[in-house]
């Protein structure tokens, strides 16, 4: 569930069941380790959200 999706914002949206494209693991900040809560950057068309790897489910 996500509140700052452009087409419905101040409102709930469930992303769950839709596809996106991983863009990004976040690990490094300024060419130090980081420890992000949310690591994984999804994209679904220009709307980006982050994840935590047990939140997603790769598609073949």
């Amino acid at each position: 569930m996500v509140y700052n999706h452009p087409q419905h914002r101040g409102e709930g949206f469930d992303l769950q069941g839709q596809e996106g494209e991983v863009v990004s693991l976040l690990g490094e900040w300024k060419g130090r380790p980081i420890s992000p809560t949310l690591p994984v950057v999804v994209a679904f068309g220009r709307y980006k959200a982050h994840f935590r790897e047990d939140e997603l489910t790769a598609l073949n």
